[in-house]
């Protein structure tokens, strides 16, 4: 209900998000990311198992890019993850990303806002894992874990901004077998290029950091939970746990404002016939898209 767009349903949906905020649960919201290949779904799968294990009930929200043509999705996650989706302390949902931009899906959010009143200890978000564009989900999660592959760029790729500069934890998965060597080197390289950037207030000393992981032999992954829980730990007693939560609800409520002008002008009969004008003016080349928007703009103020 919550990720349909009958108007009926947003309703309704609304009205239970509403009702959810008392609910007083409060999960340890992680996003993931990482290149096509880099072994995403592996990686949740055996950190899933892991921590469920450990008696902990585990949701996985994994967002599916959706086909540019058909605008159809595969959703194909919980075949991935076999083990994982027959373990009865675990949910998967896969969603589709609808040509949604940022890595996640539209009402992702709201998914994770009611995975968390269900009673699931850890959120994982999976996003469509598309390069260095990903930021909209550290909107939504309290640490940004960054899978990469061995091998996979020398220390100055590590200095690159945007998506770099968001993760708290960088894994480096397949670190076993012959790739070990070359996952050593790779941690290494962005361990020092991690010391080039600016230090963050909401990180304590040494994060962020980055470390060996292999998520085919289930190997390091209790140390990375170890770095996960001692990070959230810091944040949570120097505040900036509720601090950040707040601007992401805000930034949420700005989102879904911004939303809902463009539904309503995409409902509005004389804006869309004024803009289908401008369209073809545009296309034809008689008008500058500038001045075409500028005009477009301007006519919205009137009454």
């Amino acid at each position: 209900m919550v990720e349909s767009t009958r108007a009926d349903h947003r309703s309704r949906a609304a009205g239970l998000l509403d009702g959810l905020r008392g609910a007083g649960r409060s999960a340890l919201r992680i996003g993931l990311s990482g290149t096509p290949g880099v072994g995403k779904s592996t990686f949740i799968e055996s950190f899933g198992t892991y921590l469920t294990g450990r008696g902990l009930r585990v949701a996985v929200l994994a967002v599916d890019p959706s086909s540019t043509r058909t605008g159809g999705s595969i959703l194909g996650d919980k075949t991935r993850m076999e083990r994982l989706s027959r373990d009865p302390n675990a949910f998967i949902r896969p969603s589709p990303s609808a040509s949604h931009l940022g890595g996640v899906a539209r009402r992702s959010r709201e998914a994770v806002a009611i995975c968390e009143a269900a009673g699931f200890d850890v959120v994982l978000i999976e996003t469509v894992g598309v390069g260095q564009s990903e930021t909209m989900v550290a909107q939504m999660c309290d640490l940004f874990i960054l899978l990469l592959a061995p091998a996979g760029g020398d220390e100055l790729q590590g200095v690159k901004r945007g998506i770099m500069e968001i993760a708290d934890l960088i894994l480096v998965n397949k670190a076993d077998g012959d790739l070990r060597p070359a996952a050593l080197r790779t941690v290494a390289d962005y361990a020092g290029a991690l010391r080039l950037l600016r230090k963050r207030p909401q990180d304590p000393e040494g994060f962020p950091k980055a470390m060996p992981v292999s998520a085919l032999h289930e190997d390091g992954l209790a140390a990375a939970w170890s770095e996960m829980q001692d990070l959230a730990a810091w944040r949570r007693d120097a505040g900036h746990w509720a601090a950040n939560r707040a601007d992401q609800a805000a930034h949420w409520f700005e989102a879904q404002v911004r939303e809902g002008l463009l539904a309503r002008l995409d409902q509005d009969a004389r804006a869309r016939s004024h803009m289908a004008t401008l369209a073809r003016a545009v296309a034809a080349g008689t008008r500058a898209p500038e001045a075409a928007a500028a005009e477009m703009l301007e006519s919205l103020r009137s009454p």
